[in-house]
C-alpha cells in the first residue's frame, strides 16, 4: 500500500480531516486529496509537514523494502 493511502487511514481512523492537514501542513487541499488517493506521489517536504502535523516520525508509513524485490509501480 502507498503512503498516501497509509495516511488517509490513519486520517480516517482517527477522525482527522484532510481540510485540517492540508491547512496546517500548508498544502493545497486538491493536492493533499490526490496525494491520499493515490493518485498523485507526495513530494518528501509534503510528507514530511504532514508528519510534524499529525505528531509521528517519518518513518512511521513506511514500509521497509528490500532492494533485490522488483518494484510493482
Amino acid at each position: 500500500m502507498e503512503v498516501g493511502l497509509r495516511i488517509k487511514e490513519y486520517l480516517e481512523r482517527n477522525g482527522i480531516s484532510q481540510a485540517h492537514i492540508g491547512r496546517e501542513a500548508r498544502i493545497d487541499l486538491v493536492k493533499l486529496n490526490l496525494g491520499l488517493n493515490g493518485n498523485r506521489r507526495l513530494t518528501f517536504d509534503e510528507y514530511a509537514r504532514i508528519c510534524f502535523v499529525l505528531g509521528v516520525n517519518t518513518d512511521f508509513f513506511l514500509k521497509p523494502r528490500n532492494p533485490a524485490d522488483k518494484e510493482t509501480a
